[in-house]
């Protein structure tokens, strides 16, 4: 599909690829690692730029109580990264900070090369306060952030300049890249200045309508926010200290509101394209931003990452070049039950081993596993499931079942550090009932074996809190269903009864708009009502198991991937 003469530049505040490259927290950096491996399978001139942190996200640790500890997650970039020669500098709080960057190759089915770059301050002749401003991922306050953000889109345009892309396109990857434009327009204002005679008169008013149309027609911008308070804010007088005077900064009209930028609306403004990432998420995010037309593509995930060795050998039997064109996933239809069940009970084999080695905890193949993987927060409700012990233990006494938990909590989130503990303690009070593990430092590695090896994915988020999701579209891929609240991807995806089950209803955003515990209470009934009435009886009969796997795979394993969302992003955002 390369009818592309200039590269789309993508700029994410993190990036994830693989375990040992700590560049990443959750959704968002995985969502931009699989763009870039399906730009690369389908052969679309990408060039990534994220930051390269050091001391990476965390390590998690919990203690036997609960207690989630953070020690830093330290890795070398040399064993797995190439330094790139070309030096540029970002102007913060009235120095110029040097930057390097370090060059990732993403290879494709067919070989094709999307590079990325890893922006790094740790550097000589940086001041030692310069060289910590991207030690970490997600660390430290506002003024931090700001200047994380600005490496990111001023360093990052600068370090693509000189390295020698030819860039036709931006595409920023939430508000955190907004600053690209910054570096833009300036590019567009001493362009403009040099072609009509370079006075500091015509430089210094240089912003004119022409000049933000130019820049307006290179950006591309994704928002993956769904609630107000998600997305970034920061005082204007704040971010002209740490970067400086710049006639946009003089503009509310442009960067916000009042004397706060905002990012998302800074992004929006400078952009031909804005869009969500699920359809849900669209209304929510026309609701929060009347006036801006934000579009909807649905988020996906890069098939041939997370489907399961054994899968994939079935897929590349029945399902031809379903590398390049997932859609062929549908074919899926043709796989024998006994080949999909045996690939299946491998992956929950691998599962149970990892489970044993990294908790100590003895889980068994057969009984009916859940698996609740994501980030431990308020709105992603992880102990729904655990909200009445004596209704599971009665569940559970008529049918096993298990269930295996994984996910951090934000260092600064103390509610997620209690739910944490929370889980931990249902676990001890559970014991003898039903089996509950939980996997710390969930990561690349762990996430594959969890989406291969469960039987159902739970996914229980408030909606309409939750902008797409991901993690049931992985583990579609492998054939799983999903139990998960109608909200984000799973309106588009869920089947009832055949590539998953509902919790409660569409519109439960509307009906319990201003009674949270009420649908708290009303999705804790449903969950335990599906699990027990339907998930346990579908289960037992593995010829009707086998169907919902089968089904998983041809209607969502085929449509939920990054291949089919490059190609509309490419058709609707860059050559439109």
């Amino acid at each position: 599909m390369n009818r592309f003469s200039r590269d789309i530049a993508y700029f994410s505040l993190e990036i994830g690829f693989e375990a040992d490259i700590p560049t990443y927290s959750g959704g968002l950096g995985i969502l931009a690692g699989d763009t870039l491996r399906a730009a690369a399978d389908i052969e679309i001139p990408y060039v990534g730029v994220t930051l390269l942190y050091r001391g990476g996200y965390f390590k998690q640790k919990v203690g036997d109580d609960g207690t989630q500890s953070e020690p830093e997650q330290t890795w070398d970039p040399s064993t797995h990264l190439r330094e790139m020669a070309p030096r540029v500098t970002v102007p913060l709080d009235g120095r110029e900070v040097v930057i390097r960057a370090w060059r990732l190759d993403i290879r494709g089915v067919s070989g094709y090369v999307v590079p990325v770059y890893f922006l790094d301050a740790d550097i000589e002749p940086n001041d030692d306060a310069a060289r910590q401003i991207t030690r970490r991922l997600y660390a430290g306050q506002q003024d931090h952030r700001v200047r994380q953000e600005a490496i990111l889109g001023i360093g990052g345009r600068r370090m693509l300049r000189a390295i020698g892309h030819d860039l036709g396109a931006f595409h920023m990857n939430e508000g955190h890249a907004c600053f690209v434009c910054v570096e833009l327009l300036s590019e567009q204002i001493t362009r403009r200045a040099e072609r009509g005679g370079a006075d500091d008169h015509r430089r210094n008013a240089g912003l004119t309508d022409g000049v933000i149309n130019d820049v307006r027609q290179k950006c591309v911008f994704t928002t993956h926010t769904p609630v107000e308070a998600g997305h970034d804010r920061f005082n204007i007088d704040m971010v002209k200290d740490i970067i400086g005077g710049h006639p946009v900064f003089d503009r509310p009209d442009l960067y916000g509101e009042g004397q706060t930028l905002n990012t998302t609306r800074f992004a929006m403004n400078f952009s031909a394209f804005s869009n969500a990432v699920a359809q849900k998420h669209g209304e929510v995010s026309r609701a929060m931003f009347p006036g801006y037309p934000i579009h909807a593509i649905t988020n996906g995930v890069h098939a041939a990452t997370w489907s399961h060795p054994n899968m994939r050998n079935l897929f590349d039997e029945h399902c031809p070049q379903w590398r390049t064109a997932n859609a062929g996933l549908r074919m899926a239809a043709s796989i024998p039950t006994d080949k999909l069940l045996g690939a299946h009970d491998a992956a929950k084999r691998e599962l149970v081993d990892l489970v044993k080695e990294r908790t100590g905890q003895k889980l068994d193949v057969e009984p009916l596993t859940l698996v609740f993987a994501r980030r431990m927060t308020d709105y992603k409700r992880p102990t729904l499931l655990l909200s009445d012990l004596e209704r599971l233990r009665a569940i559970a006494a008529k049918q096993p079942i298990q269930v295996i938990y994984a996910g951090k909590a934000h260092p600064h989130d103390g509610r997620g550090k209690e739910i944490l503990r929370t889980i931990v303690e249902a676990s001890k009070s559970l014991e003898g009932a039903v089996r509950v593990a939980f996997v710390e430092s969930y990561d690349i590695e762990v996430a594959k074996r969890l989406v291969s090896g469960a039987d159902v994915w739970l996914n229980n988020p408030r909606p309409p809190l939750e902008a797409s999701g991901t993690s049931g579209m992985k583990a579609a891929l492998n054939g799983v269903p999903s139990l998960s609240t109608m909200d984000g991807w799973w309106i588009e995806g869920c089947v009832d009864g055949v590539t998953g089950w509902a919790i409660g209803a569409n519109g439960d955003d509307v009906t319990y708009a201003n009674d949270k515990a009420g649908m708290d209470r009303a999705h804790a009934e449903s969950l335990y009502t599906r699990l027990e009435h339907d998930l346990l009886p579908a289960y037992g009969d593995r010829e009707r198991w086998a169907n919902i796997m089968r089904s998983c795979v041809m209607l969502n394993g085929a449509y939920f991937t990054t291949e089919r969302m490059v190609r509309e992003y490419a058709l609707r955002a860059y050559l439109a």
